[in-house]
């Protein structure tokens, strides 16, 4: 089977980000928004208390939600996989204008939502359509009890275009134009963009290769560095600005409330990483001592292992689509046969070219129900991880696609569940499959850089990004300092392993500069640990588990993560228990690893 490894664009605005079908969508969007402002402005629940006006003006608000959605993330999807496309920054501007005219209007909404009684509310939420969405429309009265007055909200929304979300584009601009010279054995020097240096310089089997382009990652960083810095303070500086505003204690409030979970489960989930990272320490020196390295280097420790003349195992791009859907099949059918669809219907954009932006996701067309895909394959296990894990963000959007609207808006932590349990399926697949002890090395080697990425790396950035909020809150923090409190971060979270660490991590990650999320990061190793609790789960019982699997996810848009692990796995996630289990379980792998390493380079 021959599978297209480039988005189909023109399906959904044909003519790129200059399309008249496109213009006319945004035209469309601005006619709906000027009638949900005059149904908002009409409204007085006082003189109108009908459950029929609240319906209409949610319906509204859900037909405008989705075509805005369609239309940004056209023009987001088309300026990442051609970032020289110019245009695509000014179609950008047109949907920042409209978020902006809805945002207002949000408040507008909420506040009036406030002003209902509780007792009246109740009344309202009688009615079955609105019960069956209670749990978001009651998380919105709750927000909306922290506003300002409607004015002041408004000026916030107004000025964000030119603030928040305005300091996030410019990261993109500046990253789009960025390249790392790389000379190969030849003398021959070739510009790569920042996506194909850093596959290559975590990649590379070469040491020599990932030496050379770390180097120069690190000099072409601190060369626009102090845009980054001053990108960055802003950034956030404005976050904080708005938490005081809305009367938050501390910067995590808002991060956690987002991801609907409590300090005592982010503290628990910690504390169990903290308490168990010795197994991964010991699988990065022992890394290290496969390559005879005293320590591994920053730029070593996703490094691909090779024993004897065993090459890496690789996939091409059919070979990797056909293994994904092969082995989803062993889990369930339907999870296989989503990605069957996905795969052949080009909602993956993974073509290895120069001038796309670094990085993976996984994206969603609302008006047509559907996601997209984008990154870049370079032919690796964990390339084909990728995929998985994106594929599997897209079928957790799949199977929540007949609910309400206003209940499958999921957060970011329970998001990365459903997509670490599909990379967790193919991860335990390719090593089954290996062809012999060097290759299943090679193997639980990706798969066990997966762990360290959310043990190690993800506690750094967690570690560096609260401490740059506490700093942030007094003042600018200099370019050094967040270098500074960056090689803190990570030699804390590596417990002192590595030899060279990556100072300038804190501008080359653009999670730290996504503006509509903050704390990006920690969310990812909540849904790596979440996943491998469902997979144990899985595991005792795999008869029928895919119903179970997919009932689970159904509710992760209407419950807090305490109550979703409490109603369909009965652990508590605020004990380091449940943590340490699924710790655990990954720690199995490095046992395995090193067994493995030990008898092959003894024999």
């Amino acid at each position: 089977m021959k599978y297209v490894d480039t988005w189909d664009l023109e399906s959904i605005f044909p003519g790129g980000t200059k399309s008249k079908e496109l213009q006319k969508k945004i035209q469309s969007v601005k006619a709906d928004i000027k009638v949900y402002q005059k149904l908002l402005s009409e409204w007085d629940f006082q003189t109108d208390p009908s459950v029929t006006t609240l319906k209409s003006i949610l319906n509204k608000r859900e037909t405008i939600g989705k075509g805005l959605g369609q239309a940004s993330t056209f023009v987001q999807m088309t300026h990442d996989a051609y970032m020289d496309d110019e245009y695509a920054n000014v179609v950008m501007g047109q949907m920042m204008n409209l978020y902006s005219e809805m945002q207002k209007l949000s408040t507008t909404f909420t506040k009036k939502l406030v002003t209902i009684s509780d007792k009246e509310w109740q009344k309202l939420l009688m009615d079955k359509e609105l019960n069956e969405t209670s749990f978001t429309l009651n998380e919105i009265r709750e927000e909306g009890k922290r506003l300002l007055s409607e004015e002041e909200e408004k000026i916030i929304a107004e000025l964000n275009k030119d603030g928040l979300a305005a300091w996030s584009r410019l990261y993109d601009t500046v990253v789009s134009i960025m390249t790392i010279p790389f000379t190969d054995e030849d003398g021959e020097t070739t510009e790569l963009s920042i996506g194909q240096a850093m596959n290559r310089m975590y990649a590379d089997p070469d040491p020599k290769v990932r030496e050379q382009i770390f180097k120069e990652w690190e000099v072409a960083w601190s060369k626009y560095a102090p845009i980054f810095a001053d990108t960055i303070n802003h950034l956030d500086g404005y976050r904080i600005t708005l938490q005081k505003l809305h009367e938050r204690k501390n910067h995590l409030e808002e991060p956690l409330e987002y991801n609907r979970m409590s300090k005592d489960t982010l503290d628990a989930m910690w504390s169990a990483v903290a308490n168990n990272k010795q197994p991964f320490i010991d699988f990065l020196n022992q890394k290290a001592n496969l390559f005879g390295m005293e320590k591994l280097g920053w730029q070593d420790v996703d490094a691909p292992v090779t024993l004897g003349d065993a090459k890496p195992t690789r996939f091409t791009y059919d070979e990797a689509c056909d293994f994904v859907i092969t082995n989803f099949a062993s889990f369930g059918p339907k999870l296989s046969s989503f990605a069957k669809h996905a795969l052949e219907n080009r909602w993956v954009e993974a073509e290895d070219r120069p001038n796309k932006r670094p990085g993976g996701y996984c994206t969603s067309l609302p008006e047509f129900e559907e996601s997209r895909i984008f990154m870049t394959f370079s032919g690796s296990p964990a390339d084909t991880s990728t995929l998985a894990h994106e594929l599997g963000h897209a079928f957790h959007s799949h199977v929540m696609k007949d609910l309400p609207s206003l209940n499958r808006q999921y957060a970011m932590n329970v998001a990365e569940t459903a997509s670490t349990f599909a990379e967790t399926i193919i991860g335990n697949a390719t090593i089954k499959n290996a062809k012999n002890e060097v290759e299943k090395i090679s193997l639980l080697n990706s798969k066990l850089e997966n762990a360290t990425a959310m043990f190690l790396n993800i506690h750094a950035r967690f570690l560096f990004e609260n401490a740059f909020y506490e700093e942030r809150s007094k003042g600018i923090v200099s370019e050094n300092r967040l270098n500074e409190l960056m090689i803190q971060a990570q030699k804390e979270a590596y417990g002192g392993s590595l030899s060279s660490y990556h100072a300038h991590f804190w501008c080359s990650k653009l999670h730290f500069f996504i503006d509509d999320v903050p704390f990006y990061n920690f969310p990812y190793t909540f849904g790596y640990l979440f996943s491998l609790g469902i997979y144990a789960k899985y595991l005792e019982q795999p008869e029928g588990f895919e119903e179970k699997y997919i009932a689970l996810l159904r509710d992760t848009g209407s419950m807090k993560v305490e109550e979703l692990a409490e109603k369909h796995l009965g652990v508590d996630l605020t004990k380091q228990d449940f943590w340490e289990a699924g710790i655990q379980l990954a720690a199995k792998d490095v046992k395995e690893f090193i067994k493995l390493t030990n008898e092959v380079k003894n024999n």
